[in-house]
C-alpha cells in the first residue's frame, strides 16, 4: 500500500494508505472527505464543550439579549423547560449570551468534555507521529461517540436551532464564517506532490510509480491557490540547533586563538642556546652602561 503523509501548508494532517492503481479523482474524494470530517469533529467538539459549560442554546431571536430584554420583547422559549440535562443542571451564566446557562452537572459535563478530548486526540496530527493511518471509519466512529455522549446527557434531544444539533444533522451554515474557509469541497480539491498537481483523469501510479511500498508527502488545498510554497530544507528546530552549534564552535576557536600566544619564546627557559651558554660560562654575560 502506498502511504501518503497529507499536509495543508506546513501543517501535518494525517497518514493515509491506498494503492497505486487508484484514480486521482477517487483519491481526492477520499482525502477531502476525511479532511472535512475531521474539521467537523473540531467544530462539534468546540460546541459540545460550550454545551457542557453553559447548557443549550437560546432561541435565535434571543441570542445576546438579557433576561429583561427577552421578557420585554415577549420572546418565548419552549425548549429550555423540555431540554433539562439528565441528572439535573447547575446555573452558569454565559456572558456572551448564546446559551441559557443551565449547564449539566459536573459528572455529566465530564462525559461530554472527555469524549471531546478523546475524539480530538484520535484525529489529531499526533497520529502521524504514532505512525497510525487515518480512515473514514475511524472518523465516523468518533462522530458516533460524540453523538452518543450528547444523547446520554440530553436523551430528549437538543433544540433544532442549537449549533450542536445543526452539526449532527449536517445543516450548519458556514457562510461568512472563518471555519468555512478551511473546508475543501471535493470538486475544488487539489493534491500536490513533488511540485506537481495530481490531475483528475489519471491514476496515482502515473506519478509515483507502481511500487506499493512508496511513501510520499502530499499537500491538499483548494483550487485557485497555485502551487504550495516549498518547505524549507530544515525545520525551525533543526535550524536553531545548527546555529547554536556554529556559535559554540566559533567561541571555541576564539579561545584557541587567545591561547595561541608565542610571547613565551622570549623567556629564558625557552632559549635553545641556554645550555650551551651555561657550559661555556657565558650564560650571564651582560653589557654594562656605555659611557
Amino acid at each position: 500500500m502506498v502511504r501518503i503523509h497529507l499536509k495543508r501548508g506546513d501543517a501535518s494532517l494525517f497518514l493515509y494508505e491506498t494503492t497505486t492503481n487508484i484514480p486521482i479523482a477517487d483519491l481526492l474524494k477520499e482525502l477531502s472527505d476525511i479532511y472535512n470530517a475531521i474539521l467537523k469533529i473540531r467544530r462539534l467538539c468546540s460546541e459540545i464543550e460550550m454545551l457542557a459549560e453553559f447548557g443549550i442554546a437560546k432561541p435565535t431571536e434571543a441570542v445576546g439579549l438579557t433576561d429583561e430584554q427577552i421578557s420585554e420583547l415577549k420572546i418565548t422559549d419552549e425548549w429550555t423547560p423540555r431540554c433539562v440535562p439528565s441528572g439535573g443542571s447547575t446555573f452558569n451564566r454565559d456572558d456572551i449570551g448564546r446559551r441559557t446557562g443551565n449547564a449539566p452537572t459536573a459528572k455529566l459535563a465530564e462525559v461530554l468534555t472527555k469524549t471531546c478530548a478523546d475524539a480530538k486526540k484520535a484525529t489529531s496530527k499526533d497520529t502521524v507521529l504514532a505512525n497510525q493511518c487515518m480512515t473514514m471509519d475511524i472518523v465516523n466512529d468518533e462522530l458516533d461517540k460524540l453523538k452518543g455522549a450528547v444523547m446520554i446527557v440530553y436523551p430528549m434531544g437538543l433544540p433544532p436551532y442549537d449549533e450542536v444539533q445543526h452539526i449532527l444533522n449536517d445543516t450548519e451554515d458556514l457562510t461568512g464564517r472563518e471555519e468555512g474557509k478551511l473546508v475543501i469541497p471535493t470538486e475544488e480539491c487539489q493534491l500536490w506532490w513533488a511540485n506537481k498537481e495530481l490531475m483528475r483523469g489519471k491514476h496515482l501510479h502515473e506519478y509515483v510509480g507502481k511500487n506499493e511500498k512508496t511513501k510520499i508527502v502530499a499537500k491538499i488545498q483548494r483550487r485557485g491557490g497555485g502551487a504550495p510554497v516549498r518547505e524549507p530544507v530544515v525545520d525551525d528546530a533543526t535550524q536553531k540547533a545548527m546555529m547554536a552549534f556554529a556559535y559554540k564552535k566559533q567561541e571555541e576557536l576564539k579561545k584557541l586563538e587567545e591561547a595561541d600566544d608565542d610571547s613565551y619564546l622570549n623567556a629564558a627557559w625557552a632559549n635553545p642556546n641556554a645550555l650551551k651558554g651555561r657550559l661555556q660560562g657565558t650564560g650571564n654575560i651582560g653589557f654594562g652602561k656605555l659611557r
